[in-house]
């Protein structure tokens, strides 16, 4: 099915003025919240907002349609800067509430696969290539800079969004072995405790700006 973003939807009058697209995605993210993708349903969410299922679909086809509003909503959600002398702060800036929105709704990172096209992500988007022009990359540079950048944020997210509870058992399986992993014991592999998400995260995005530089 055709992404909602690259459909022309026809003006069609509202059936109910109580319902509307802003209101479905609101309901929608509060669900995905609560129980993430795979329990969002249509009829679920009808219930949500207590109207019917018909009384959706006409203003979204699908719960794909679903899905790319709420992701676009939680891209929304990042604070847009206005541009600054300094453009790797603002990069920074950008990229951190990236980060930040992706955690606050860990449903997220399994949905970047699809098509980020809405205008919430495009504007960002824009934003962050704008000020890597601003400091000096173009053509193919450009390119690989936003997409590291952007797999940087995007792994990230995922790997504190999914990380299981047990972190002490998995940092004990290494050192229990130091022989087999002597390296892994020594750089503090897994152990959040010595290498904080947010230090890492940091100084992973501090690296690819300073080459970029």
């Amino acid at each position: 099915m055709t992404s909602i973003w690259l459909r022309t939807e026809p003006d069609r009058p509202r059936r109910s003025p109580q319902l509307t697209r802003e209101r479905i995605v609101t309901a929608a993210v509060e669900l995905l919240d609560a129980s993430g993708v795979q329990t969002l349903t249509m009829r679920r969410l009808a219930e949500r907002l207590a109207v019917t299922s018909t009384a959706l679909y006409w203003h979204v086809r699908s719960k794909d349609d679903v899905l790319d509003l709420a992701v676009d909503e939680v891209f929304g959600e990042v604070p847009l800067p206005g541009p600054t002398a300094d453009w790797a702060t603002d990069v920074r800036t950008l990229v951190h509430g990236w980060r930040a929105a992706m955690l606050a709704h860990p449903w997220t990172p399994a949905l970047i696969g699809r098509p980020l096209i809405g205008p919430n992500v495009l504007a960002r988007t824009e934003f962050l290539q704008a000020a890597l022009v601003r400091g000096g990359l173009t053509g193919e540079d450009l390119a690989v800079t936003t997409r590291l950048i952007a797999n940087v944020v995007i792994g990230s997210a995922v790997t504190e969004a999914t990380r299981q509870p047990d972190g002490d058992g998995a940092r004990r399986r290494i050192t229990a072995d130091p022989d087999a992993y002597p390296h892994l014991v020594g750089s503090g592999h897994l152990d959040t405790t010595r290498w904080p998400d947010d230090l890492l995260f940091t100084r992973g995005l501090d690296a690819i700006l300073a080459a970029a530089g």
